[in-house]
């Protein structure tokens, strides 16, 4: 874990005004120092568009945020659950599993779409259909992956052999090993492997496929606040969310600038692995009610396949932020 403080600047009246008023005669009070709040995240794209905000936020709210970055959202989850992570990016049906377990949270933006692509080794796919008889390699058994992977068979009326194994990095192995093969990985291994692999060919972006065969978005992560900061520092959550939008649209924008960022704090191994990776994660800000629609579609879909998957039944409204 890795974790990095970004001081804002100083402590609003919120954290002033409720003290003695100053004595004109008498010389001010030092000013209060801000306090921290701890965003947890995991490696990868669902993290890639904070990384400028946290180099450049701006905030009269009086807080500092510390990045807490993590492998695996089992990591997350406790500190949600305990009400100890007041921010978190996580993947959408995480949050809706937590919250059917009683973790004081609410979904207040998405902030990446579909991270999934095929990928393929002397194979020639060139559409969803094409899979139909073939063995594919796929990570996330019970979770997004296959869920993603099985709706978009489902819908196109395809059958494949669909082999899951337990992590992409298994994945991308065995697809660089053998002398034929279709996987689906996300980012950032996809740009991993076709930068290792000549061989290899990017066939399917399946953001774009699910897209051609939905009228719902393909939702991977989201960012969740406890509900006591939402409440507690609205002003300064108010804040972040402004800051958060603006740093995952530059971030869009100016991928070669950003990409040095992600790599410093660890999100991703190298720069040039972010810079490309960055068009591919379809990295997003959807908030307010853009968010809920999303979201609860989103979760909706999921729930047909496995009510499991959103942690038994479709959460209710006050599991979203402003909406």
């Amino acid at each position: 874990m890795k974790a990095r403080l970004i001081a804002l600047v100083v402590a609003t009246a919120s954290l002033t005004a409720c003290g003695p008023a100053a004595d004109e005669s008498t010389d001010p009070a030092p000013s209060a120092s801000p306090s921290v709040v701890s965003v947890a995240a995991l490696k990868g794209p669902t993290t890639m568009g904070l990384a400028w905000m946290l180099d450049h936020q701006d905030s009269a709210a009086g807080v500092g945020f510390e990045l807490s970055l993590h492998g695996a959202p089992d990591e997350i989850t406790p500190g949600l659950i305990k009400g100890e992570t007041m921010l978190a990016a996580i993947p959408a049906n995480l949050a809706a599993v937590l919250y059917a377990k009683g973790a004081k949270i609410k979904v207040a933006a998405v902030n990446t779409l579909g991270v999934l692509h095929i990928v393929t080794k002397n194979e020639s796919v060139e559409a969803i259909w094409d899979l139909a008889g073939k063995k594919v390699l796929s990570t996330g058994k019970g979770t997004t992956p296959q869920w993603v992977l099985e709706y978009l068979l489902a819908e196109n009326g395809v059958e494949a052999q669909v082999e899951y194994l337990s992590e992409a990095s298994e994945v991308a192995a065995r697809l660089t090993a053998e002398e034929a093969a279709i996987a689906v990985l996300p980012e950032p291994y996809v740009t991993t492997v076709l930068a290792k692999d000549p061989s290899l060919e990017l066939a399917l972006d399946l953001t774009d496929e699910w897209d051609k065969i939905s009228q719902t978005q393909l939702v991977t992560g989201v960012l969740v606040v406890a509900d006591q900061f939402a409440e507690q520092d609205s002003a300064a959550f108010e804040a972040f969310l402004d800051e958060y939008r603006q740093s995952i649209d530059y971030t869009n924008a100016n991928p070669d600038q950003v990409a040095p960022l992600i790599e410093e704090l660890g999100i991703v191994p190298s720069a040039e692995l972010a810079q490309t990776a960055i068009p591919r994660s379809h990295l997003a800000f959807l908030g307010g009610q853009d968010c809920k629609a999303a979201v609860s579609a989103y979760l909706a879909v999921l729930h047909q396949a496995d009510p499991e998957s959103v942690g038994g039944a479709l959460p209710g409204n006050d599991f979203y932020y402003a909406a």
